[in-house]
């Protein structure tokens, strides 16, 4: 497993730990690897190695060879033959680890420490490790045919790949000598049995426990104690087995931790877990609930099913069993807890959301594509429009000539009489002719004729003395006989009128 700070040790290797904590399984802070000791004194030749998973062996450096911690060595196997491993631990804080394992120096059953590791070692080593997944399963297949009820967890090469070691759980003793015979004919090696408990059998396999984190029992717990179902009960933790079950399937070690100072604050609750409290005006109350931690106590009224429940500190609560005790029934005084919470300050702006009216943004007769039927504003709010003339001979204040007019009747507004025709601003446009109008027509010696709008069925002629690019009157079926040639001057209808 990688270093969580990124890197680790001073020196050029790790120096037996880092803030994180998971450089490698059990692993061990070296906070003296800095300091130099003195020229007269001798560094400690005893050396902590560390093997697959959990397994750490001490071994002696008679050859006094440097290296640095997290390094590959080869060491001396009980076996006769050698094996690989990383140095997890040097110097004087390998006395400490040794009298926690009550091992002492002048035993003499220290193997001791060949060389450094080389690249031959180190690619044999990874050669192992990629052994090891497909030994177990074919090590498993022939336990499931011999019917061994037993389970096989792991299994490690040694460094020269001349013995294998079998880790197994059981529940009762079982008889694997076939099974011995059988994967030594299949493998080639040496085969060794070790039986370990289940809390090892995790520690050794590592995982993620339900905190988030790397289980206890494989980064640094090294012993286990016994667990409890009164760990729980102490803590008032509900008696739920998947919960307070590990990966191991036992009670979680850490039920064992914050023990100590919840057994500390009991100390402070009555024994009585049954206990009821009297108080005056005839109300009783019974204990139902209890926070250690924040020192309160929750009770029930027994007289009403499904009362409102009351706190009490435990302090309160002993004085009143005192009371009970006496024959004395004090008045129930509720004392509401302190709250740490901070005031409510109010904000300076305000939220107008939903406060305006959907219509805020209706512009009565000034938008551009309003409606035509509103009401127009008060005509008295603009007073100089009011006061204008509307005759337009009058001090030039009316309309220009040449400058178009509305001449539309709108809603509220009474037509000018004063107001002349429309003038025709386009030249090329002659207007329709109108009844009762009267024509100036030089050809002609008449002078102020009446001339009616032209009829098909009155006069179905057409004037030629007529402007030809005169718009002709609109006819439904509207066809080539019906249209007038204005270059012509036969008539346009084949059949003559009846005399």
């Amino acid at each position: 497993m990688a270093c969580g700070s990124g890197s680790c040790g001073t020196g050029g290797g790790c120096s037996g730990g880092c803030s994180t904590g998971a450089c490698n399984k059990l692993n061990t802070f070296d906070w003296l690897s800095e300091m130099d000791l003195p020229p007269h004194i001798k560094p400690y030749d005893i050396v902590e190695v560390r093997f697959k998973g959990t397994r750490k062996e001490f071994f002696r450096n008679s050859n006094n060879v440097e290296f640095y911690i997290n390094e590959h060595v080869v060491v001396e196997s009980e076996s006769g033959g050698y094996d690989i491993g990383k140095v997890s631990l040097k110097g004087e804080l390998v006395k400490l680890q040794m009298k926690k394992y009550n091992r002492t120096e002048d035993q003499g059953d220290f193997k001791k420490i060949i060389r450094k590791a080389n690249e031959a070692d180190v690619a044999k080593l990874k050669e192992n490790q990629e052994l090891e997944v497909p030994t177990m399963y074919k090590a498993r297949s022939i336990a499931m045919e011999l019917g061994l009820s037993m389970k096989l967890s792991d299994v490690e090469y040694q460094g020269d790949r001349r013995k294998a070691i079998f880790y197994y759980t059981a529940e009762d003793r079982v008889d694997f000598r076939e099974l011995i015979k059988r994967l030594a004919d299949s493998f080639k090696v040496r085969i060794e049995m070790r039986q370990i408990g289940y809390r090892q059998e995790a520690g050794r396999l590592g995982g993620i426990g339900s905190c988030g984190r790397e289980l206890c029992c494989s980064t640094w717990l090294t012993d286990f104690k016994m667990v409890h179902t009164n760990s729980a009960r102490y803590q008032n933790l509900s008696l739920n087995q998947l919960k307070l079950s590990g990966q191991c399937g036992k009670l979680k070690c850490c039920l064992n931790f914050e023990l100590d100072s919840y057994l500390e604050a009991l100390k402070e609750f009555p024994e009585n877990s049954n206990l009821v409290l009297e108080f005056a005006e005839e109300k009783s109350y019974k204990v139902v609930k209890t926070d250690i931690l924040k020192r309160l106590m929750w009770f029930a009224p027994r007289a009403e099913m499904g009362g409102e429940w009351i706190s009490l500190p435990v302090a309160k609560v002993n004085e009143y069993a005192e009371l009970n005790k006496s024959g004395v029934r004090p008045p129930l005084v509720l004392h509401k807890p302190v709250s740490n919470k901070p005031e409510k300050i109010e904000l300076d702006f305000q939220n107008d959301m939903g406060r305006d009216s959907l219509t805020r943004l209706d512009d009565k007769g000034n938008r551009k594509g309003g409606n035509k039927n509103r009401p127009k504003p008060n005509p008295n709010q603009n007073k100089q429009a009011n006061n204008r003339p509307n005759n337009p001979n009058q001090n030039n204040n009316g309309p220009k000539p040449n400058a178009p007019q509305n001449t539309q009747n709108r809603e509220g507004q009474k037509p000018n009489p004063n107001q002349g025709p429309r003038p025709n601003n386009n030249p090329n446009r002659n207007p329709r002719p109108q009844q009762n109008q009267q024509v100036n027509n030089p050809d002609s010696n008449q002078v102020n004729q009446n001339v009616q709008a032209p009829n098909s069925s009155q006069n179905p002629n057409p004037n030629p003395n007529q402007n030809p690019n005169r718009r002709p009157p609109f006819k439904k079926n509207r066809n080539n006989n019906n249209r007038p040639n204005p270059n012509s001057n036969q008539n346009p209808n084949p059949q003559t009128p009846k005399e």
